[in-house]
């Protein structure tokens, strides 16, 4: 079963459209939705948590349409964490805890207190005290304490320090490996996704430009170094994007399969295919 399944889903609003975006996120892996402010990333988490309606398109998640009446039932198998994490400023950690034992019927409590002692989380601190970093381990801490089967993370690693990223990171990669768990992860950062995601989703303004396993992704693609004459050289459909190097002649994005096997070629990361595809749908 898929976790996630958007087909042909369009919103649109007065300076902006989600246009026909078909996305599957099987069970057990893990999606990072990519894409630059404004893209459509958001608005693409609240169709699936039935925050809005969608204009056109199906969607289901873990089985159920958010337009359904029994997508309650679902929820209590979503666990969502937003950009910001919203708990009322004077509750404590403790608090938090006994607020979600009676909103999720599978809530862990035991679970829940070793996550706080896990991210050194002080239970009896009001919400309010808390640093950006406590916040957001907080808001984890929730959505990983009552049995979730899905993850959705809206840029849940946001203006956090490179220490904190990772050890989140890593609390994500152990979610993702129990049986049937999956993530679906929006992020500008990009090498976070790298180290997490089985596949890449990549919207840029309202449409989704390409969904690809990562490996696959990076293996079909490679970075070319060399003069600009060289670059003209090849075969317009090889190359999706290019730029001046910074010591001069071009750095490109190529499609492997399209230039000769003698060129050298580095393999490229997820935001070089990100940003070069983006470049060439500018023309630039």
């Amino acid at each position: 079963m898929d976790a996630i399944a958007l087909n042909g889903v369009t919103k649109a609003f007065r300076d902006f459209t989600l246009d026909n975006v078909t996305l599957t996120v099987p069970e057990g892996t893990v999606c990072g939705l990519v894409g630059e402010n404004g893209a459509g990333k958001t608005t693409a988490i609240r169709l699936l948590m039935g925050a809005i309606g969608a204009d056109g398109g199906e969607i289901s998640v873990l089985g159920r349409s958010p337009a359904s009446r029994d997508f309650r039932e679902a929820k209590q198998e979503i666990g969502i964490v937003l950009d910001e994490a919203y708990f009322p400023e004077v509750m404590t950690a403790a608090q938090v805890g006994g607020v979600m034992r009676g909103t999720y019927r599978r809530w862990d409590t035991a679970r829940y207190t070793e996550y706080l002692r896990r991210f050194e989380l002080p239970d009896k601190k009001p919400f309010k005290e808390y640093s950006r970093g406590m916040r957001m381990k907080l808001a984890i801490s929730v959505a990983l304490s009552h049995e979730a089967k899905l993850l959705v993370l809206d840029e849940a690693t946001a203006g956090l320090d490179p220490i904190v990223r990772d050890e989140i990171i890593e609390t994500f990669r152990e979610f993702a490996l129990e049986e049937g768990h999956s993530i679906l992860i929006s992020s500008h950062i990009v090498s976070d996704l790298e180290k997490l995601c089985d596949s890449i989703a990549f919207l840029h303004r309202g449409k989704l430009l390409f969904h690809e396993e990562k490996d696959a992704l990076l293996d079909r693609h490679g970075i070319f170094k060399g003069t600009a004459e060289q670059a003209d050289s090849l075969l317009p459909e090889a190359v999706v994007g290019r730029e001046a190097s910074a010591y001069g002649g071009v750095r490109a994005l190529v499609r492997r399969d399209a230039v000769p096997d003698t060129l050298i070629l580095e393999r490229p990361t997820v935001e070089d295919v990100i940003l070069f595809t983006v470049r060439g749908a500018k023309g630039i």
